[in-house]
């Protein structure tokens, strides 16, 4: 009996084949690395050349998606009894979506992703200039703007609605695009198959994002520390990192995901005061105004930029935006999933604009204030950071931090911030692994804490893997091609949201009342 309850946590017939793939796609990744990594990379540059507009296209489409059904009829459809409250308040709610969002990686895309760009700016702007220095800052908070947070929420109605509404068992991919391909199709092999491409891309990008994740924090911890990097470091960070998930796991989402969200929203805040006070604070406040009229003035040219014409020649952007919007189509189930989760209660234009606009808001003022503290120490002399960024642009983080008064002080405070966004992004993965693949009545229930778990010790077990032998980058490359299947999957699920609300009157029916 005790066998037959632990096999009913979780439905293998999706999660094992999922396992099998990703440990088939891995070994080789691990054994040639570096000739992994140069076929991926043609294999990525043919996709770029070819699809540059199909991906310009597509982020742009689901922000008209988005507010299509914002402020359509649909809009106003309650994910729930229109007479329930919310599960959570607005700023919890929004806390939440924000740690989901952003992660760990604001920290090191709002530190440097400017120096990348002034190194090798768009449009025949001349290299470390002034104007390229703008054009960093502000393609530092394009990546973290609309279109990737549309990317992220698209296919939440559809799966908000089939969860909270229809009140449908499991919220698979496969099951909100029932209303499309009936019954035979879902409960078939090509329901499996959708089913498997989800969690092949979530478990893969799990493990890049934690392989990527854990430098913000060792890097850091070696300058703080005066110790040499090594993957021990890693490894003890990565022990720490995971019993502080497995607490907040413990906790459930209330006590865990809930707390710390909301906790690291009043630190990062102190965080961000603390530098405007003790660093450049006129500097930032400036350069942040001067990014943002920049960034609304080019707000265009960046997101229909392909570059067809060549002008100045192939730069840093155009790669990267691709690259940048594949890779979120790779976790757009996973935050779309986990958004659907925690929306009980919220009306659809309520889930959709506070995912558009809330990580959009805090994305842009983080990479005003971590921004603008690097390019003063830049301006200044004090730091430089563009010859760090090309040896090694994780080196440039610790390197700026230091420059701050107290500096041992805003290291570790910038190391817990990372953690806890770690913590936060893994805690909500794992909830959502699990929510995707157990067998509860997921309109019910909450995950198993113990399938959470298992569920990140399969991640943290091969992101080790990967970082101790190879594998990591090729992985990151394969995990941005592998977002092609997903945006089909992704316009799927929009559809079925519309169907299903047509079907249902949801407009007439599932609404608060006046």
């Amino acid at each position: 009996m005790k066998k037959h309850r632990h096999r009913s946590l979780i439905d293998y017939s999706i999660f094992i084949p999922s396992i099998i793939i990703l440990i088939l796609i891995s070994i080789p990744f691990s054994m040639y690395e570096s000739k992994s990594l140069e076929v991926l990379n043609r294999i990525f540059d043919s996709v770029v050349s070819t699809f540059s507009w199909g991906y310009i296209w597509y982020a742009i489409i689901l922000v008209g998606a988005g507010l299509y059904l914002s402020f359509s009829k649909y809009g106003n459809v309650v994910l729930g009894d229109p007479n329930e409250k919310p599960r959570f308040n607005l700023f919890e709610y929004a806390s939440i979506l924000i740690a989901m969002g952003l992660g760990s990686t604001i920290m090191r895309t709002g530190m440097v992703e400017w120096a990348n760009v002034t190194l090798d700016p768009p449009f025949g702007v001349e290299a470390g200039s002034s104007e390229a220095l703008l054009w960093g800052n502000s393609y530092g908070m394009f990546m973290w703007s609309f279109q990737v947070f549309a990317i992220f929420v698209m296919a939440a109605p559809a799966l908000g609605y089939i969860l909270h509404v229809r009140k449908k068992p499991f919220m698979r991919i496969s099951e909100a695009c029932r209303v499309l391909f009936g019954d035979k199709f879902t409960d078939g092999i090509g329901g499996k198959i959708l089913d498997i491409i989800f969690l092949v891309s979530i478990l893969a990008g799990a493990a890049v994002t934690l392989g990527l994740g854990a430098p913000i924090i060792t890097y850091n911890l070696a300058e703080l520390l005066q110790i040499e990097q090594s993957f021990t470091l890693t490894l003890i960070v990565t022990i720490i990192w995971v019993t502080l998930f497995s607490i907040s796991a413990y906790l459930g989402v209330e006590k865990g995901i809930k707390r710390l969200s909301t906790f690291n929203m009043y630190l990062a805040g102190a965080f961000a005061l603390f530098i405007m006070i003790a660093g450049p604070g006129i500097f930032i406040l400036n350069y942040f105004t001067d990014s943002v009229g920049f960034l609304l003035s080019n707000y265009f040219n960046m997101s229909f930029h392909t570059n067809a014409v060549n002008l100045g020649g192939k730069t840093y952007i155009e790669s990267q935006t691709i690259f940048w919007f594949a890779y979120s189509a790779t976790w757009a189930m996973l935050h779309s999933v986990f958004a659907a989760k925690i929306s009980r209660g919220r009306t659809i234009r309520e889930m959709i604009l506070t995912y558009l606009l809330a990580p959009t808001a805090i994305s842009w003022v983080a990479t005003g204030v971590l921004g603008g503290l690097g390019v003063d120490r830049f301006m200044s002399g004090a730091v430089d950071v563009l010859s760090i960024v090309q040896e090694d642009a994780m080196a440039a983080i610790p390197a700026i931090l230091r420059t701050l008064p107290l500096s041992s002080i805003a290291i570790i405070i910038f190391i817990v911030v990372a953690m806890i966004f770690l913590t936060t992004t893994l805690d909500s993965t794992t909830y959502t692994i699990a929510s995707y693949t157990g067998t509860k009545d997921m309109s019910e229930n909450e995950p198993s804490k113990k399938l959470r778990i298992i569920i990140a010790a399969v991640i943290t077990i091969t992101a080790l893997i990967l970082m101790q032998i190879g594998g990591l980058a090729p992985l990151e490359v394969l995990s941005g091609i592998m977002g092609i299947p997903i945006i089909v999957i992704q316009f799927l699920t929009i559809a079925a949201a519309k169907k299903m609300m047509d079907q249902d009157k949801a407009w007439l029916h599932n609404v608060r009342k006046k």
